[in-house]
C-alpha cells in the first residue's frame, strides 16, 4: 500500500476541514464520505467532488467504498456505534473528540476496540501536537521541573453567546450534546490535564448550569483535584467570561512553569525548594531564580492533519501514535466526574463508577426542559455536522 484512501463520516464544519487536510497529503487520499444529509456534500469544492464517492446510508458506505480507514466526525452520542461499525468493517479509525459524552459509552466503544488489534485506532486529540504542549510534557516527563505540587488551569475564554445556543435546539440539551462546556469546550485541556499530570483519586467540583446563558447545561465549572502523590489541581471553565482567560500555571519542587498567550516561560529556583525549606536559616529568604524563556518550535498550524497524518504512518509503517483511541476515555471520565461532583453535591473517588453516570444523565435526558423554538438543526453537532 502506497497511500491510505480514507473516508469521512459527518461532513460538517470539522468533517469539511479534514477533507481539506487530506487533500494536502502525499501518501493519503480521500475516497467517500457519508452524511445523511446529502445538501452537506456541498461544503466540499466541487474538483474533490468529482473524485469521490458519496453515500447518505452508513452500511452501503462501509461495505462498498473503497476506502481503509474512516474519519468519524459526528455528534458525540454517535462516536461509538459508529466507529464499532467501522471497526467491524475491517476499517482504520479516527474518532474526533471527545470519544463519546460519558464512560460507560466509552467502555463499550473500547471493548470492541481491543478485538481488533490489527487495525489503528486513534482519537483526535490534535492538541497533543501543539509544541508548548509537547514541550510541557517533555519537561514533566525528563524530571526537569522536580515534583509537581500543584496545578491551575483557568480556561475561560471559551466565550459564547446567547445567540450560539439558540442557533439549534440540539445545543446546550442533555438529549442532543450530553453537557456542556467540559464536554463542548473543554475535551482537549481534560485530555491535556491527565497527558502532563496523571488522573487524579478525588475530584470536588462546583457546576453551574445556565448561570450565564438560558441553557440546561453547565456554563461554569470550577473542581479541586487531589492526587496520590500529594499534588493538587485546580481546573476553572467558563463560556460566560469576557474577555476571559487561558492560564496553565504548574509548581514544582524547581520552579514554576506558566504558560499563557502562547508564551512559555519557566521561572527556575536556584535551589529546590524542598531542599531550601530544610536548610536555610532565615526565615523569610527565598532562593535565588532564573528567569527561563523556553522556545518551542512555534505554533502548530496543522494540528488535525497533523493527527491524520500520524495515523497514516501508522498503517503505512507501524509509527507511534500520538493519541490512541483507548486514551480517550481519561479525559472524559475526568470531565464525568467533575460533573457528577457538580451534580451530586460530593467528593468523588475515580475511578468514578460508568453506570452511576449513565444512570444521571439518562435522568437529566429524561427532565429535560428543552422546548425553546429555535432554529431546527435536527442531528447536528456543534462542528455543524449532520450526520
Amino acid at each position: 500500500m502506497e497511500k491510505v484512501k480514507f473516508g469521512i463520516v459527518g461532513i460538517g464544519n470539522m468533517g469539511s476541514s479534514h477533507v481539506r487536510s487530506i487533500g494536502t497529503m502525499t501518501n493519503a487520499e480521500l475516497t467517500a464520505v457519508c452524511d445523511i444529509n446529502p445538501d452537506a456534500f456541498s461544503r466540499i469544492d466541487s474538483e474533490t467532488r468529482a473524485k469521490i464517492n458519496c453515500y447518505t446510508d452508513l452500511e452501503k458506505f462501509l461495505s462498498e467504498a473503497d476506502i481503509d480507514a474512516v474519519i468519524v466526525a459526528v455528534p458525540h452520542y454517535d462516536h461509538p456505534s459508529i466507529a464499532i461499525a467501522a471497526m467491524r468493517h475491517g476499517k482504520h479509525v479516527i474518532v474526533e473528540k471527545p470519544i463519546t459524552v460519558h464512560k460507560k459509552l466509552a467502555l463499550e466503544l473500547l471493548e470492541e476496540s481491543a478485538k481488533h488489534p490489527e487495525l489503528v485506532r486513534a482519537l483526535m486529540l490534535n492538541q497533543r501536537t501543539i509544541p508548548a504542549h509537547m514541550k510541557i510534557k517533555h519537561l514533566i516527563d525528563s524530571g526537569e521541573l522536580g515534583k509537581i505540587t500543584r496545578v491551575n488551569w483557568i480556561i475561560t475564554d471559551w466565550f459564547r453567546t446567547q445567540s450560539y445556543y439558540d442557533s439549534g435546539d440540539w445545543r446546550a440539551s442533555w438529549r442532543g450534546e450530553g453537557g456542556g462546556v467540559l464536554l463542548n469546550q473543554c475535551p482537549h485541556q481534560l485530555d491535556l490535564m491527565q497527558w502532563f499530570f496523571g488522573m487524579p483519586e478525588r475530584v470536588r467540583a462546583t457546576a453551574k448550569f445556565g448561570k450565564y446563558h438560558d441553557i440546561e447545561v453547565e456554563d461554569e465549572v470550577n473542581a479541586y483535584l487531589e492526587y496520590a502523590d500529594g499534588k493538587v489541581g485546580n481546573f476553572i471553565a467558563s463560556t460566560g467570561e469576557m474577555p476571559g482567560t487561558n492560564r496553565l500555571e504548574i509548581t514544582a519542587d524547581r520552579g514554576r512553569i506558566v504558560f499563557e498567550h502562547g508564551k512559555l516561560e519557566f521561572i527556575r529556583n536556584e535551589i529546590p525548594t524542598s531542599v531550601h525549606i530544610k536548610t536555610c536559616k532565615q526565615g523569610f529568604k527565598k532562593s535565588d531564580t532564573w528567569l527561563c524563556d523556553v522556545r518551542t518550535s512555534g505554533d502548530a498550524p496543522y494540528q488535525h492533519r497533523n493527527i491524520i497524518q500520524n495515523v497514516t504512518n501508522a498503517i503505512l509503517n507501524g509509527e507511534e501514535l500520538i493519541s490512541p483511541l483507548e486514551e480517550g476515555i481519561k479525559g472524559l471520565e475526568l470531565g464525568n466526574a467533575m460533573l457528577l461532583s457538580g451534580l451530586k453535591d460530593k467528593t468523588v473517588e475515580l475511578p468514578i463508577d460508568a453506570e452511576e453516570f449513565a444512570v444521571e444523565i439518562e435522568k437529566l435526558i429524561a427532565t429535560s426542559r428543552y422546548t425553546k423554538n429555535v432554529k431546527k438543526l435536527a442531528n447536528t453537532d456543534d462542528f455543524g455536522n449532520s450526520f
